[in-house]
């Protein structure tokens, strides 16, 4: 009786070791998978920035429109091939591949076509960056940058600034275009001089 119980626990004691040693190896062989690293930390780096960077970014959109009518009573339309907005400032839609249609009062349009754009959809602003080209009437303008303010009723056209009309050429630093007068207010910022090359007659 005494043979038989020592064993039944001497059975019972190696299967006890065996159970143990199961689970051990077990969780120790699963903490060390989990532990192993997949991607490299300079690689997860990069991952979470762009996650970060695309929670700032917002939503994208193709081919957006956007019209309306400004302050002065005029009707706009603005398009993009791309936009997105900023989700920290949803009044303000980043674009690219831009093209705006002003359409005055007086029967007169005024085309404005550029590289990449920011428009704010509470104050009805326009930027125009990289590539601008402005067609009004006769005449075609070319700059890097343009930016029309609601407000004020200005169209300011700067940095590299070049018209070609049917009347002459003309190069200047900045231009303002006042919608409502349709004047046209050129400066020069390098050495108070214009270029121009206007026939009289």
């Amino acid at each position: 009786m005494r043979e038989r119980k020592r064993k039944l626990i001497f059975i019972q004691s190696l299967l006890l070791i065996i159970g143990i040693l199961i689970i051990f190896y077990t969780y120790y062989n699963k903490n060390n998978k989990l532990n192993k690293q997949i991607i490299s930390r300079d690689d997860q780096k990069n991952i979470e920035k762009k996650l970060a960077n695309e929670k700032d970014s917002g939503n994208v959109f193709y081919d957006i429109e956007y019209s309306g009518i400004d302050l002065g009573g005029n009707r706009y339309i603005l398009k993009s091939k791309e936009a997105f907005n900023n989700n920290q400032n949803q009044e303000i839609i980043n674009m690219k591949f831009v093209e705006a249609t002003f359409y005055f009062k007086d029967d007169t349009t005024l085309f404005v076509w550029s590289d990449k754009g920011v428009y704010n959809n509470r104050t009805l602003d326009m930027k125009f960056e990289g590539s601008v080209v402005v067609n009004y009437q006769e005449s075609e303008l070319y700059a890097k940058n343009a930016e029309y303010s609601n407000l004020k009723g200005f169209i300011t056209i700067s940095e590299d600034v070049l018209i070609n009309d049917s009347r002459g050429r003309m190069v200047a630093d900045k231009l303002l275009f006042d919608i409502k007068k349709k004047t046209l207010n050129v400066q020069s910022l390098s050495e108070n001089k214009i270029n121009a090359d206007i026939k009289l007659k």
